[in-house]
């Protein structure tokens, strides 16, 4: 606490000097002092019990992705034109999200494998989602298939939700949220 007051006092000092200064500058010198007061502050945190401590991963929640196993449900476009779809056998559909953060799929006759990562919000149930780079094979399958849609939206995923035991992943600016049911 006193380092964070010494620190506020010298960032306030400094925009008094810098008042003959350009606006720029002047701007500058008022975002630094908010970031790296911003940063101090970050590390200070109380535990339940009252007393300081640090976050550490022992106190975050556990990811309840990691471990899991998945097949396509359905997804559901925000575009009426496109509506929701359905695959025609969903367990050709599999996805499997281990827990090191690699990504297995089954993509109709396609493999993809590749990194995932969640951060999870609150109590878990909903948070960040991401996929990395997805390496796929590319046998063309007979139609209908959803193998290159899934594939080439995958990178848009951004967020998750677990209800009534389905993991929901939507995709960036409302685009459309694929519904898994967990594997049997």
């Amino acid at each position: 606490p006193m380092e964070v007051d010494i620190f506020a006092t010298a960032i306030i000092l400094k925009r008094k000097k810098m008042k003959r200064k350009p606006g720029v500058t002047r701007v500058l010198l008022d975002v630094l002092g908010l970031v790296l007061i911003g940063g101090i502050l970050a590390g200070c945190q109380t535990t339940a019990d009252g007393s300081a401590g640090q976050t550490t991963a022992a106190r975050l929640p556990a990811n309840p992705l990691a471990g899991t196993k998945w097949r396509l449900v359905s997804f559901q476009s925000m575009d009426d034109a496109i509506g929701t779809v359905r695959p025609p056998d969903p367990s050709l559909y599999t996805m499997h999200l281990q827990g090191d953060g690699t990504v297995s799929m089954r993509l109709d006759c396609n493999r993809a494998r590749g990194q995932w990562s969640a951060v999870p919000s609150g109590d878990g149930r909903s948070g960040r989602f991401a996929f990395g780079p997805l390496a796929m094979t590319r046998a063309i399958c007979p139609p209908p298939s959803m193998d290159a849609q899934i594939a080439a939206q995958a990178g848009y995923i951004r967020g998750y939700l677990l209800k009534e035991g389905m993991l929901y992943l939507s995709l960036m600016a409302d685009g459309g949220i694929y519904a898994w049911a967990p594997e049997d």
